[in-house]
């Protein structure tokens, strides 16, 4: 099964949940870091990263002794990423999405392909959890292709729980597509209630099961439990602004070793999210039925 933790915004406590549960559930676990802007899951399970390997876009290289300024690369691609003003192609790799379509377009194969780094995937383990993370290599502007690139390394078999990038953009979509479950961690704020419901509408958009973790639980308002309630949406845990998780944060600890207590509550979390997997399984493969009938 696999878990992605994501939130409509940053600082509601995702990597957090991520962390905690990874370290509560049964093994084999498997955590994967999608945040690849900014990692942090490594700060607090301090994992022996024993794997290192770059990851790369193809983008495109233009030989010019073939190249007849015909424009076909730059009316085909959607990103401005190759141009042609009735002269030689221009090439603006930042811009490129790796898509290919120039290559295929060019009347004369003047258009070829080669590598360019965006990043690094590294991997390694910690206590019982198989765990990767993708580091974006500073001033890339596209987080995707390094996404996509470091789930591929999702064994099957056990849990995946994947740590996603915060907001509701490409990044986010990317990491959560594909998922069996999704946690949407917030804050009982207005701002938190806000983000929440551009979250909801992503997942609902791409008809994933979800269920949400209400952060800080005993501060704010209960503007997130009503809209939960309104829209039928399962909570499946309310932490509460405790000190000693904060001061445990600050130091790099898990919650779970700071607070041995909260330990049940993350196994609490992990069987009803299994719970809430399997109904929504049970009741996507009914309404399959019924059609095939």
């Amino acid at each position: 099964m696999t878990v992605s933790i994501a939130s409509g915004k940053g600082g509601t406590g995702k990597t957090t949940i991520a962390v905690n549960l990874a370290l509560c559930l049964p093994g084999p676990v498997q955590l994967l870091d999608c945040d690849v802007e900014e990692p942090n899951c490594a700060i607090f399970l301090r994992p022996n990263l024993v794997s290192r390997e770059n990851a790369a876009i193809p983008v495109p290289h233009v030989n010019e002794a073939l190249c007849t300024a015909c424009g076909e690369c730059g009316r085909f691609c959607r990103y401005h990423a190759i141009v042609s003003f009735k002269t030689q192609p221009l090439v603006f790799p930042e811009l490129c999405h790796g898509c290919g379509g120039c290559t295929l377009v060019c009347p004369t194969a003047a258009i070829s392909e080669e590598l360019r780094p965006i990043g690094v995937i590294e991997g390694g383990s910690a206590r019982s959890i198989s765990f990767q993370q993708g580091r974006l290599n500073v001033g890339e502007a596209m987080a995707v292709p390094l996404i996509r690139a470091l789930k591929k390394k999702v064994r099957p078999g056990g849990t995946v729980i994947l740590d996603c990038p915060p907001g509701t953009s490409c990044p986010v979509i990317a990491s959560i597509r594909g998922s069996d479950f999704v946690v949407l961690v917030t804050e009982p704020t207005p701002f938190g209630l806000n983000d929440l419901r551009l979250a909801v509408e992503t997942v609902r958009a791409l008809a994933l099961p979800f269920g949400v973790v209400i952060n800080r639980a005993d501060v704010g308002d209960d503007g997130v439990r009503r809209y939960c309630g309104e829209k039928s949406i399962p909570i499946l845990l309310e932490l509460a602004d405790e000190r000693r998780i904060a001061e445990a944060y600050s130091c790099g600890i898990p919650a779970v070793e700071a607070l041995p207590g909260l330990r049940v509550l993350f196994e609490g979390l992990g069987a009803r999210i299994a719970a809430e997997a399997k109904a929504n399984r049970m009741v996507s493969t009914a309404a399959g039925s019924r059609l095939d009938a």
